[in-house]
């Protein structure tokens, strides 16, 4: 799937990694918080369904 994907998706795929990143740290830190998860898991399938668009 390498090159399949437009600057927006690519921006898309970063923006998510660094929520994960950062839910991840906030978990650690302060502990679990469902609506940050709920979020990011939300931002993840957005996220996938652009990859799964651009690649058709």
């Amino acid at each position: 799937m390498p090159g399949s994907a437009d600057g927006s998706t690519k921006a898309m795929g970063v923006v998510t990694v660094g929520g994960l990143v950062v839910v991840t740290a906030y978990t650690v830190a302060l502990g679990s918080n469902g609506w940050l998860w709920f979020g990011w898991v939300v931002l993840g399938l957005i996220t996938l369904g652009l990859v799964v668009s651009r690649g058709t």
